[in-house]
């Protein structure tokens, strides 16, 4: 990666675009267990937003809510729902960041803006993703604020954190995957990890395709989904109709306990998909356990899939949606060694999200 011109170093934050902003980060402090650090709005002089910045382990999310109806934020609100407006990513130089970027064909979102305060000086930059979604680039190497100049320290601890340690990868639905594909290969600099196609990820009803494009070093997953013809109507599509276009769907959240963090964050509300038992009895012969420090009586009780390859193994459950329209949900995961995506898992998964589906009268 050093002699890469546009390196990146990770996840910087994820941003929401959504309703309410202070409901928001209450959801997410005394559901997920993750501390409130920051606020921008009214009375720190930020006139059009109120935004809270929510951290657990290394991972960032920040909510934002826009306080007039003709707003940016409150407009892609309306269009969308809560969902993910930033995917941002910590870089050594967003300038070059940008421009590489742009010379490989990305579409401008953000020039490069300079902010100084007592705290230091912060560089921002961003560029055009999928659908309304956008890739901004932070340079904090010389600021040593609070999140962002503008926003003020804010102290909610969690009342009980639910483990998490980082963001292990986040999916995104389209509807034309190899373009997406091609965007952050011929931008990012990203390479394949994986390919999924409709035979490997499909049920009775629906299937979809799905690249993972990785940028070689594991601190950027990004999965990029699209719909295959299918009987029914896939989760995808139920996804771009409702999202009205591209989007995040979910995002993967590493644990190093995952049964300590499903057993917080069902106690603190949070709902997760159904599987049936018969998954089980598949898993007990489909497994070698003796490779795995894992008791499958608890994970069935949890509801918690397992998975296994060459490099190792992976547990790894996903919740139902987290607002009202069908759209985004999360994913818990505990690696160990494995750097798949749970591929035994996919029919399982596929028909408990066909089960809420029909539930929803969308399937």
């Amino acid at each position: 990666m050093t002699n890469d011109p546009m390196p990146l170093l990770g996840y910087d934050y994820i941003e929401f675009y959504v309703g309410n902003a202070r409901q928001a980060a209450y959801y997410y402090r005394t559901a997920f267990g993750f501390d409130v650090t920051a606020y921008a709005g009214p009375e720190t002089g930020v006139r059009d937003r109120s935004s809270y910045v929510l951290e657990q382990g290394e991972l960032r999310f920040v909510v934002t809510a826009g306080l007039h109806p003709d707003h940016e934020i409150t407009r892609h609100h309306h269009l969308h729902g809560d969902g993910v407006k930033d995917v941002a990513f910590a870089v050594p130089d967003a300038v070059e960041a940008y421009e590489v970027a742009l010379e490989r064909g990305a579409d401008p979102y953000r020039k490069p803006e300079t902010i100084e305060s007592d705290d230091g000086t912060l560089v921002l930059s961003a560029i055009r993703a999928y659908g309304d979604t956008i890739h901004t680039f932070v340079d904090r190497s010389r600021y040593g604020g609070v999140f962002l100049p503008g926003y003020q320290p804010h102290h909610l601890p969690a009342p009980r954190p639910a483990g998490f340690t980082h963001i292990d990868h986040v999916v995104c639905n389209v509807e034309h995957m190899d373009e997406w594909a091609r965007f952050y290969a011929d931008v990012m600099g990203f390479t394949q990890l994986h390919h999924f196609d409709d035979e490997q990820i499909s049920t009775e009803y629906t299937a979809l395709m799905s690249k993972v494009l990785w940028d070689g070093e594991g601190r950027i997953k990004l999965p990029i989904n699209e719909p295959a013809e299918g009987r029914k109507r896939s989760q995808i599509e139920e996804y771009l109709d409702f999202y009205r276009g591209p989007g995040v769907q979910h995002i993967a959240l590493a644990t190093g306990d995952i049964v300590s963090t499903v057993e917080t964050l069902k106690a603190q509300g949070i709902q997760f998909l159904y599987v049936p038992g018969t998954y089980y009895e598949d898993l007990r012969e489909r497994l070698d356990w003796s490779r795995m420090d894992a008791e499958i009586d608890r994970l069935a009780e949890l509801g918690i899939l397992a998975d296994q390859d060459d490099e190792g193994y992976l547990l790894q459950i996903f919740t139902k949606n987290v607002q009202d329209r069908p759209t985004v949900f999360y994913e818990v995961i505990e690696r160990h060694g494995s750097r798949g995506f749970g591929v035994g898992n996919f029919k399982a998964l596929f028909e408990a999200i066909e089960r809420e589906q029909a539930l929803r009268g969308n399937l």
